[in-house]
């Protein structure tokens, strides 16, 4: 076995066939939060399975060759544990939290429904149904519906844009064989990773994890398509009480290294009560009850954007008003707003470290990107050394691509989109 040691009690071991064992102890708890974290979500999907990702998420814990649903549920609820799941965009995550003394069954449990998974057809046709409720009662949300108009637009055509969640039509049309094949073509052990923080001992977790996941293919996954940002305008005028939107831009990726500033530019325009957004938008105006800017960076690419509501009386005067502090702040961003901004990420980096269950998420995701767990030393070092010509030149490189609108709601007053291009600077959409 290849073995590292790392600062900060994480170590890292590779097992044999590829599969990536990340832990972390931490002395004073009693509980541990573990998982597999698969490097396959939602944009590595074909356009006729989409949803399914998510639908193999859930399938998961329907029962296997040695469970039954009820059964998974049982024995890790017998411990006062639990377990649970999620999709993401670019991966799958799949963890549990228990006493110390416990993360061999979670660890048996977490393979079992991954490498076992029976896919029966009678629990396959009633998950449907759920996920379908699911999709319906999204588009009950429209705050949550217009980041997905968001990404739809923003990435039109490719796969990062899709749905996690997919449509009726092709979560209907997913099967065992469909299931099984996503399962066998993505999920490979040099993009897995098991992460343990807490109560744990690296080499006991290495000792349970070795063995369980060799159902998995050792060859590395077929990479994601490419995710290109094109921008555009989708609106669905709808009968509601607010009109819910997104204005977003082309981002960075994970590996870009000014990544930092944008999040840190992000803080400062909209990441809180003191930001310029609240203040100018919410306390001086009066013109929304939420408004905020958040920024999502992708292996390969990113976005970043500002989300509002607002009632149809507010919404004319909503848009310049924004559109006039995200210039102001990219021009002249202020050097105790950005000392102020950092503190925020600061604080937000080392609270998130406290949790055994979010110190594991990020060191997975660490490892998933980075093939390392960066030392929070590292990222803090990274922190403090960005300067207000570095937040300044983060958010003029926004204004330099097509932009992305989406809006739903009473939105007849929302300003055109090519005049929202042209009030920023920014590029158009071509003309056909």
């Amino acid at each position: 076995m290849n073995e590292v040691d790392r600062a900060e009690a994480v170590r890292v071991t590779t097992l044999p066939n590829g599969l990536r064992v990340v832990t972390e102890t931490m002395p004073s708890l009693a509980t541990a939060a573990l998982g597999v974290w698969s490097g396959a979500g939602s944009r590595h999907e074909q356009a006729e399975e989409q949803g399914l990702a998510h639908l193999l998420e859930h399938m998961a814990f329907k029962g296997t060759s040695k469970r039954t649903a009820l059964q998974i549920a049982e024995e890790i609820e017998a411990v006062g544990g639990e377990v649970n799941a999620e999709t993401n965009t670019e991966y799958t995550a799949y963890y549990s939290r228990v006493l110390g003394q416990d993360t061999g069954l979670a660890l048996d449990i977490l393979a079992d429904i991954l490498t076992e998974p029976t896919f029966d057809a009678t629990e396959l046709k009633r998950e449907k149904g759920v996920i379908l409720q699911e999709i319906g009662s999204y588009e009950d949300t429209p705050d949550e519906v217009v980041f997905d108009m968001f990404m739809e637009t923003a990435y039109a055509g490719a796969p990062i844009g899709r749905r996690i969640l997919g449509t009726p039509k092709t979560v209907k049309a997913q099967n065992r064989a469909s299931m099984r094949g996503f399962l066998d073509r993505t999920y490979r052990t040099p993009s897995m990773i098991v992460s343990a923080a807490g109560a744990v001992e690296h080499d006991h977790i290495v000792a349970e994890v070795a063995g369980r996941f060799d159902g998995f293919g050792r060859a590395k996954a077929i990479d994601a398509v490419p995710a290109l940002y094109v921008g555009g305008d989708q609106r669905r005028p709808r009968k509601l009480e607010q009109s819910h939107v997104v204005f977003g831009f082309k981002g960075l990726s994970w590996a870009d290294p000014d990544h930092y500033a944008m999040h840190v530019f992000s803080n400062l325009l909209g990441g809180g009560m003191s930001s310029r957004l609240f203040q100018e938008v919410r306390e001086k105006r009066g013109l929304c009850y939420e408004v905020y800017s958040f920024f999502s960076p992708f292996a390969d690419s990113g976005v970043f954007a500002i989300y509002g509501g607002t009632g149809d009386a507010q919404l004319e005067d909503f848009t310049p008003v924004v559109l006039d502090t995200l210039m102001a702040a990219a021009a002249t961003p202020l050097e105790a707003e950005v000392a102020r901004a950092k503190a925020q990420m600061k604080m937000s980096l080392l609270t998130a470290l406290e949790s055994p269950g979010r110190r594991a998420e990020q060191m997975a995701r660490h490892m998933l990107a980075y093939g390392r767990v960066m030392p929070r030393t590292e990222i803090i070092k990274a922190i403090d050394a960005i300067t207000v010509d570095d937040v300044r030149r983060v958010g003029h490189g926004l204004l330099t691509a097509t932009p992305t609108v989406s809006a739903i709601g009473p939105i007849k007053k929302l300003m055109p989109f090519d005049a929202i291009a042209a009030r920023i600077g920014a590029p158009t959409l071509p003309r056909a």
